[in-house]
């Protein structure tokens, strides 16, 4: 495609014209626990063009129908998954399970890989809790400094897209350097020159 840029990189109609071919694949988003905020986390991944994988150890919900099309569906164990699955750093890990016996070894292995978001769902408490597991599990300070959780910015969210479109904000904020905070509240250029 070709796109327009001023000077300092920003986007324009009425500047440079650059051709653009791009040969790298989507980034992957990996999504464990096939709960409804999966579907929802799953469907809003894919929009913004990441290759989507839901993965749960239950096949009653592990199901492709319960997901857009186009998003792989696995039926094993998250930690054995993700263990065998490639990451980069422009990977998205979502721990959606919300169980002990799913997301501690699941993030056992997340947190000591490639990645560039990985947030887990639960309550402050059970954050604590769960980050008290990790401690004994042996996982450092620095490895779970590298964790969101409770996942997803502050909207108020309630229903499993409003959730999917809080998750989304804060893997889109962390991607580009936002700071999450509203427009109206911040000063001096929108975009910043790359």
């Amino acid at each position: 495609g070709v796109r327009r840029y001023g000077p300092r990189g920003q986007r324009r109609e009425d500047a440079v014209p650059v051709f653009l071919h791009s040969f790298a694949p989507p980034p992957r988003m990996l999504v464990f626990g096939a709960i409804d905020y999966a579907a929802a986390v799953a469907r809003i991944g894919d929009f913004l063009g990441y290759r989507v994988t839901v993965c749960d150890a239950r096949p009653v919900f592990a199901t492709p129908k319960r997901f857009p099309p186009g998003v792989e569906v696995v039926v094993e164990w998250p930690h054995r998954y993700l263990r065998d699955t490639d990451t980069d750093g422009r990977t998205a890990v979502c721990v959606l399970t919300h169980d002990p016996k799913f997301d501690v070894p699941l993030l056992q292995v997340a947190l000591r890989r490639p990645a560039a978001y990985i947030g887990a769902m639960g309550s402050r408490r059970t954050h604590d809790e769960r980050r008290a597991r990790l401690v004994e599990a042996g996982l450092t300070d620095a490895e779970l400094a590298r964790l969101r959780s409770p996942v997803g910015l502050d909207l108020g969210a309630r229903t499993p897209e409003e959730v999917a479109v809080s998750v989304a904000a804060e893997i889109v904020a962390l991607r580009w350097g936002g700071s999450g905070a509203p427009l109206t509240a911040t000063a001096g250029a929108i975009h910043r020159a790359q």
